[in-house]
């Protein structure tokens, strides 16, 4: 059961409507941002209109203001417009959509502003337009807005989208809009001269007028594999699988397909949706071999016959242990998992283990630690020496924790398997970097 004492809703219920006003007195004195959040409530408690008025009130306030906005600045500013929101898209928009969407409207038309006049690092400020641009669609239906008078409010805004704030305000409005609205909407756009090739694709998406949005592409374009397998995906769905690999084929011979992996999910797909079923796992088995996917092998195993998946298995294991990268190796062995095999390779691979990629040797090492201590060893061992041949001091910390790790498991080894015994590890490694003294005082303490 909870103390008394615990800061929850129940416990400052119990302290009485007084007392809490009190605090929130103190509390807000000298506090700007909780102040304007006091008012907006008790605004709000008046009903709709003076919520409206208070939010309105605020709103002009931050168009004029002109000051930068620092990152000391930012979080009450975030804190601010959060406000603002709620207030418009919770109490005003149920008590009246047509004001809702008036004030929303309004708080749209600050990002462009704001977006200027600050620094956005963290991607919080841009957060808080993308997602009241999200509610711009079911205020407007629930207001009964006029499709042509919906499209303005979305041309006004795509017109001041220099941050990509409304990228995907289209995709969101269509199903309000319809095909009036999105006629309207692409009018508007073309007036303003402000229509690129994203806008149009939305607004023919969103139309479903495919022949309109395969017309938007030319060849060079579809050969990039990205887009390639975008456009197939939309002819699929379409019910045009014979359209949509065609699509796919044109980036076939891109250098970098392998590494593609929605054009691979797309065709995959897509020749499912054909009936090439074996064509299917002919390219999984293919894309395996190259990238040591885990989800294609697993998807590749369960279409196979019994027993055929156990042969299929023990392959791939074979085509992991002589793949060319063998970090992409190690990762395959360790999450699929079959942990022996792993550490027989870690192992068989010896000294030749860089440890830059600590994103995949720590959890590797940490995996294979409990029941294969000599070959977590010799991965916590390669970031120890990466970390001081290269004098990465900020992996210092951590590669004190790796050698003391080493230590440990040292005392559970009694076989070491050819490889060289701790002991003798350290020795060498003090002798080699006696002179990296801040290293051995995180190790010492």
């Amino acid at each position: 059961m909870a103390s008394k004492r615990t800061l929850n809703a129940s416990n400052l219920e119990a302290l009485g409507a007084p007392a809490l006003a009190e605090l929130l007195i103190e509390v807000s004195s000298g506090n700007a941002v909780i102040q304007r959040r006091l008012r907006l409530a008790l605004a709000a408690a008046e009903g709709a209109d003076g919520a409206a008025r208070e939010v309105r009130k605020r709103l002009a306030a931050i168009a004029r203001a002109t000051t930068f906005i620092d990152s000391a600045k930012r979080k009450a500013l975030l804190v601010d417009l959060e406000a603002q929101h709620q207030a418009i898209t919770g109490a005003i928009a149920a008590a009246d959509p047509a004001l809702a969407l008036e004030l929303l409207v309004r708080f749209l038309e600050l990002a462009e502003g704001l977006m200027q006049r600050s620094s956005d690092s963290t991607g919080a400020l841009i957060g808080v337009f993308q997602r009241a641009a999200d509610n711009l669609a079911p205020i407007a239906k629930a207001a009964a807005t006029s499709p042509p008078a919906l499209a303005q409010h979305g041309a006004d805004l795509l017109h001041e989208n220099g941050y990509g704030q409304f990228d995907r305000l289209i995709p969101s409005l269509a199903p309000v809009l319809g095909e009036e609205g999105l006629a309207f909407l692409a009018n508007a756009l073309l007036e303003r001269g402000g229509v690129d090739r994203l806008l149009l694709e939305q607004i023919a998406q969103g139309r479903g007028d495919l022949d309109g949005y395969l017309q938007l592409f030319d060849d060079s374009q579809l050969s990039w594999p990205d887009t390639a397998a975008e456009v197939a995906s939309h002819l699929l769905q379409a019910g045009r699988a014979e359209q949509a690999l065609a699509v796919l084929n044109r980036a076939e011979r891109v250098t970098a397909i392998m590494e593609a992996r929605e054009w691979h999910d797309t065709r995959l797909a897509v020749l499912e949706a054909l009936g090439r079923n074996e064509e299917a796992q002919q390219h999984r088995w293919q894309v395996f071999c190259q990238r040591l996917s885990i989800p294609l092998l697993r998807d590749y195993l369960k279409r196979l016959a019994d027993f055929e998946d156990v042969v299929a298995e023990e392959q791939a294991f074979k085509v992991a242990a002589e793949h060319p990268l063998p970090l992409l190796a190690l990762q395959f062995l360790v999450g699929w998992p079959a942990l022996p095999r792993a550490a027989r390779y870690v192992i068989e691979q010896g000294q030749d283990w860089y440890g830059d990629a600590y994103e995949i040797y720590e959890p590797a090492a940490e995996r294979l630690s409990a029941d294969h201590p000599v070959a977590a060893s010799l991965l916590l061992r390669a970031m120890v020496v990466f970390a001081l041949s290269t004098g990465r001091t900020k992996r210092y910390r951590y590669a004190a924790t790796h050698l003391r790790s080493c230590e440990q498991l040292a005392a559970r080894i009694e076989d070491w398997q050819g490889v060289e015994p701790h002991t003798s590890f350290a020795g060498r490694l003090r002798e080699l970097f006696a002179l990296n003294w801040s290293f051995w005082k995180l190790v010492e303490r």
